[in-house]
């Protein structure tokens, strides 16, 4: 019988009423309504620091509002911690997983929630509702696996089952696909969609607004710690979100083209590398970078495109091949580059793992704003330059700060303090600041809400025009055709092929992505 035809009316799943939320001078929710309706897809947008954690950490009870309240099925809780949340089947999925690396996925699912004192006896329990829940749910993981051994596809549904194992009936993820694989985001999705089809309730925090616009029943969208507007999916585009969660219009599609130069500014060929096992991760690359363009690097991530840019960096030396940065040349079967030789030739790089490679996370802003570039003059003081000039490091860090919009402007805030798109807006700034040759970048928006990633495409395109040869890999096709000049495509550490970018569409290059080409297509 249908809600209308039995004349009763079902309560949302999740109301939050009036939550209001300060960190002492930060107001980060403001008065926040949300209703989320059961057995729906929401998304909840917004740009960094728009409240969209805190509403969510305060409906899981990490914290306490300071005023409003909350209703789960129609009935007035008060939820003081996690434990209280997920006895009102509430579950969170973090971004960062909380996982322990070195137990099996079966022990992480019962850490904690073991229902047995025996331990062989609470095992073979869980296993059994585990099991009915991977065929109930097509959320399949190997239980007996270490965690430390698996994929982050797997780990991510992992994660899930955990949740629901201890009976989340209204499950969070946060930014669930900032590290799958379009393959696997596509899995996540059906996953989503059976889950709604249970009766799950998903509340979804992403800045991918394709995935809101592909998944979501209802959409609310916040800034500055307020509900700018809430809409069915029905009634709203990919730019009204844009618009509503920025404040004006965003640009993220192509603005103008290349002017490249005839100056080759860095060339491989016939790079190897294999493996700890073995197992060749690259095989007979050769490119060239142009000054004054962006190259694409297309492909499905682990296809060999992390450990091309380790290669190319001098983060790793490969088996075979050689390398010219200008004038400078290196051999495999001699001696390689390496980043301090990289810098010194003007060659930059921004890592894919912002937290692990590219800075120091209980460093201040403003070392990591000079990190790797601390042994230059300007950054010396002393006879002989034997101390670093702090001050001279904070002015520039400072200067820095307000060029890239990095928020908050505190060049002694704690790297770890910043939220990942003023991160990336930070190593970018340190980088880019430098005024390479050649900038090497690994997923540049990773993690990026829309608004820093306008910023950062309208940064690197102003760092070709001024002469630069940008390599660029991103695992977002929409970015790979806004950005670049021409595209490789890799897959299984070949590059399949290369297109110049008036012949590139989704399709065409997934065919490369999945190495579907006969030949490879020359630009």
């Amino acid at each position: 019988m249908s809600e209308a035809s039995s004349g009763t009316r079902v309560p949302p799943a999740v109301r939050l009423c009036g939550i209001s939320k300060r960190f002492g001078a930060v107001q980060a929710n403001r008065s926040v309504d949300l209703s989320v309706a059961p057995a729906t897809v929401h998304g909840l947008v917004g740009e960094n620091g728009a409240g969209k954690s805190t509403l969510m950490a305060i409906l899981y009870g990490y914290y306490q509002a300071d005023a409003g309240h909350i209703e789960v099925a129609g009935r007035s809780v008060a939820i003081a911690n996690s434990h209280q949340a997920i006895a009102l089947g509430i579950g969170m999925v973090h971004q960062h997983f909380m996982l322990v690396e070195t137990l099996s996925c079966l022990d992480n699912v019962m850490l904690g929630a073991e229902p047995a004192f025996f331990l062989g006896r609470a095992k073979r329990e869980v296993r059994a509702k585990l099991e009915a829940l991977m065929r109930d749910t097509g959320l399949h993981v190997r239980l007996d696996e270490l965690v430390g051994d698996l994929p982050v596809g797997e780990l991510q549904r992992l994660e899930i089952l955990k949740a629901l194992y201890r009976g989340a009936k209204i499950l969070i993820l946060d930014e669930p696909t900032a590290v799958l694989t379009p393959q696997e985001t596509l899995q996540l999705f059906e996953t989503l969609r059976r889950l709604k089809a249970m009766g799950t309730t998903i509340i979804l925090i992403t800045h991918k607004l394709k995935e809101v616009m592909a998944l979501c029943d209802e959409v609310t969208v916040m800034r500055a710690g307020q509900v700018i507007k809430t809409s069915a999916i029905a009634d709203t585009s990919p730019e009204d979100l844009a618009e509503a969660m920025v404040g004006r219009k965003v640009n993220l599609g192509r603005s103008g083209g290349a002017k490249r130069g005839d100056s080759l500014r860095l060339q491989a060929q016939d790079l190897a590398l294999r493996d700890a096992q073995g197992v060749a991760v690259l095989s007979g690359i050769t490119l060239r970078l142009q000054a004054g363009e962006i190259v694409g690097v297309a492909g499905v991530s682990g296809n060999g495109q992390s450990e091309l840019l380790e290669v190319l960096s001098g983060m790793r030396a490969p088996d075979a091949g050689r390398l010219s940065v200008g004038a400078a040349s290196f051999d495999a079967a001699t001696a390689w580059l390496e980043p301090g030789q990289a810098r010194l030739l003007k060659l930059a790089h921004v890592p894919e793992d912002r937290q692990v490679c590219g800075m120091v996370m209980s460093f201040p802003a403003w070392e990591t704003a000079a990190l790797g570039y601390h042994e230059q003059a300007q950054y010396r003081a002393g006879p002989a330059g034997w101390a670093m000039n702090q001050g001279h490091m904070r002015a520039q860090t400072a200067e820095m700060m307000e060029r890239f919009d990095v928020r908050p402007r505190d060049a002694q805030l704690g790297s770890s303090k910043f939220s990942g798109g003023n991160q990336q807006k930070l190593i970018l700034a340190r980088e880019i600041g430098q005024a390479p040759s050649v900038l090497l970048v690994g997923q540049p928006t990773r993690g990026v809400d829309i608004g820093a990633i306008e910023f950062i495409h309208q940064q690197l395109r102003a760092l070709r025009d001024a002469g630069c040869a940008v390599l660029l890999v991103s695992s977002e096709l929409d970015e790979i055709l806004a950005l670049a000049d021409r595209v490789l495509v890799m897959n299984g550490g070949r590059i399949t092929g290369e297109l110049a970018i008036d012949q590139c569409d989704e399709k065409s290059l997934g065919l490369l992505m999945a190495a579907q080409a006969a030949e490879p297509v020359e630009s």
